[in-house]
């Protein structure tokens, strides 16, 4: 009686390696339903592929794709689009960690989408990289399960939206960048500061803005909700934003611009309007991207360190892809005000 329970436990509770066979009879599946869920296939159903990745995480299952996977040598760079000085700086950042690592780093574009289409997945399995890091995008959870499943790790750098809480993310203190760029204002002596935020659904936007507002109400000044403005992140929508601004019969004395390349917009703007910078109006931006100490005047600004959480993003990734655990899934690295030459108190009235 007593092998007879040994070896039910044994057949419940496989020892020595683990194969397909295995995790298909306790999963109660087939062996090819498994072989889908291990090589990422999409057509299996979501509660069958849950159960199955339960028990290869349950018994730490080698697949052989993971030995594909980092023999592939390489890194896919992910972008919802690529129109900007703000990815060239995200690229550069990664590039750095695959050349140190002879690797080689494939882009993608979404073409302004947040979402990959249903076709990114395919082609991502079928190149087999090391690790996919994801830039200012969201991935569906399918999609996540599909890369998971194929055993490709996926690290997001910057995420839109609040981050998946099992994908380890990059990012920097967007809260506090505001808070910054708004006291520092306020300590020059404004009192009417505008602020032109990115996306509002975007995550660091919300960040940055909320900044804005706690600098605003903890200096005891009121937050006017015809200042609190939302753009794309690009210098149209900065210049038409401002405008609007400028517009006002009562506009505001500073502006603080959620990126340099919107802060590009508000000088234009100001430019139109007869406003000089910093004299007539005061500008701040938010990344330092090269450009900033570049155009007139040099941009005052919040520096986000691109390179460094583009890097960081890269050196995880590739940690994921040996094996690997985190110690933190969610890492912020510091952001700085750097002041140049768009700031000034504001002109005293006549």
């Amino acid at each position: 009686m007593r092998a007879t329970t040994d070896s039910a436990d044994s057949a419940k509770t496989p020892t020595g390696k683990i194969t397909i066979a295995h995790i298909a009879e306790e999963a109660g599946v087939s062996v090819p339903t498994v072989s889908k869920v291990v090589n990422g296939r999409a057509d299996v159903a979501r509660e069958t592929r849950r159960r199955v990745e339960e028990i290869i995480r349950k018994y730490d299952y080698q697949r052989r794709s993971d030995q594909r996977t980092i023999k592939a040598n390489l890194l896919d760079l992910v972008f919802h689009e690529l129109e900007s000085a703000w990815a060239i700086e995200i690229i550069r950042g990664v590039e750095q960690v695959a050349r140190d690592n002879e690797m080689a780093v494939v882009l993608s574009e979404f073409q302004g989408r947040r979402t990959p289409g249903r076709g990114w997945v395919e082609d991502v399995l079928r190149r087999r990289p090391a690790a996919v890091i994801s830039v200012f995008s969201d991935l569906s959870v399918e999609q996540q399960a599909r890369l998971r499943s194929g055993g490709i790790p996926l690290v997001v750098v910057d995420p839109a939206g609040e981050p998946d809480p099992d994908v380890p993310s990059i990012g920097a203190t967007n809260w506090s960048g505001g808070l910054t760029a708004t006291r520092y204002l306020i300590g020059l002596g404004h009192q009417r500061i505008a602020v032109i935020g990115g996306p509002e659904r975007t995550l660091c936007s919300r960040a940055r803005v909320d900044g804005y507002r706690s600098a605003m109400e903890t200096a005891g000044l009121s937050v006017d909700p015809a200042l609190v403005r939302h753009g794309d992140f690009h210098v149209e929508a900065g210049y038409q934003q401002a405008a609007a601004l400028l517009g006002r019969p009562d506009p505001p004395t500073a502006v603080f611009a959620g990126s340099d390349l919107q802060a590009m917009g508000v000088y234009q703007a100001a430019r139109e309007a007869g406003l000089r910078v910093p004299e007539d109006l005061s500008v701040i931006g938010f990344d330092d991207l090269p450009v900033a100490q570049w155009i007139g005047p040099p941009l005052t600004t919040i520096r986000q360190p691109l390179e460094e959480m583009a890097a960081a993003g890269a050196r995880l990734a590739l940690s994921l892809a040996v094996g690997d655990e985190p110690a933190h899934t969610r890492i912020e690295l510091a952001t700085s005000l750097v002041v140049r030459g768009s700031t000034a108190a504001p002109r005293q009235a006549e």
